[in-house]
């Protein structure tokens, strides 16, 4: 535990380095009072993966943008997403927008395309009635529990993630690319090495090569990378997946993932992958007025099944890519 005029630095459990727990030594002490300490927080992220604000007054989510703001790097827009997601403010974003009941596995933000976020930010507005954590895991303790013969194989082959947009069975391209022009997605495609394809029905399709493992930018570690796990067909579970393969057929599924040179991803082995991501899991109940911040390469995050309202928003800084 780390001690200063100002802030307190713990674990929040004594089982995990992930997350480290930083609260404030006076009460009613402002979120944007942080940025003075900025440093020594952000240098936390290294070591831990993660950074829990805990204690700290955060009015809103305006006032979470102008913290995060603040802190030197200009907040990132959500381009090629692959969630539901509603903008609040320039950079400001609601989490992923899936009915209540459902959970969200353990992944990293973006880690199906070839640039991403390096930092993540959420803050609970209101934290929900029941459930509705942000279950958070080590990308490094993933990556050393994969077998290893099965990590070489992703690692040596990469992915091909497919998607098909839009039909009534997944976001919109208009919404994921933010234009109805399909100019601007064609330019947006080209420069971002996504191959494309207009259907016959005006809707499209994409096609991108992307890692399967990645080396940090800055501390060098190795991480498990990729959504493999949530794009493949074998995570829509038997029925739908039958329901879907005979209704569209497996080119026009709304995503889908093979191997990088286009052979298909055998179930078991995204099964294995998946028991490893559900052994990772470290959760805690959101407190309203909490921020986590996350070293997107580092940790992974998702979302526990929740009733009642919940509101946490979401930002991204640093972006980090080919």
């Amino acid at each position: 535990m780390q001690v200063n005029a100002d802030i307190e630095i713990a674990v929040l459990r004594e089982d995990s380095a992930l997350p480290a727990l930083v609260t404030p030594r006076a009460p009613a002490m402002p979120l944007a009072a942080l940025d003075e300490h900025w440093r020594d927080i952000d240098g936390l992220l290294p070591v831990h993966g993660g950074v829990l604000l805990r204690g700290f007054t955060c009015d809103d989510a305006q006032a979470f943008r102008t913290f995060v703001a603040g802190l030197g790097q200009p907040l990132l827009s959500y381009e090629f997403g692959s969630t539901p997601r509603t903008q609040l403010s320039q950079g400001v974003y609601t989490s992923t927008e899936y009915p209540a009941h459902q959970a969200i596995p353990l992944h990293n933000e973006q880690s199906y395309t070839r640039e991403w976020p390096l930092r993540i930010f959420f803050h609970c507005v209101q934290q929900a009635t029941e459930g509705g954590n942000t279950p958070i895991g080590d990308s490094r303790l993933i990556y050393r529990r994969i077998e290893p013969a099965l990590r070489a194989r992703f690692a040596d082959k990469g992915l091909l993630y497919v998607r098909n947009f839009g039909n009534g069975f997944d976001v919109p391209w208009q919404q994921v690319f933010n234009t109805q022009d399909r100019a601007v997605v064609e330019n947006y495609c080209l420069h971002h090495d996504i191959a494309w394809e207009w259907k016959s029905d005006g809707e499209l399709r994409t096609r991108q090569r992307c890692q399967a493992v990645a080396a940090h930018p800055r501390t060098g570690d190795v991480v498990w990378f990729n959504q493999a796990h949530l794009f493949h067909v074998s995570n829509l579970g038997e029925e739908l997946r039958t329901v879907l393969l005979e209704t569209l057929g497996e080119a026009d599924l709304p995503r889908n993932v093979y191997y990088g040179d286009g052979s298909p991803i055998e179930d078991d082995a995204l099964a294995q992958v998946r028991d490893v991501l559900a052994s990772c899991e470290i959760q805690f109940p959101w407190q309203a007025g909490d921020v986590l911040v996350l070293d997107n390469m580092l940790a992974a995050h998702g979302r526990t099944p929740f009733k009642g309202p919940r509101k946490v928003v979401v930002a991204m800084t640093d972006g980090h890519g080919p």
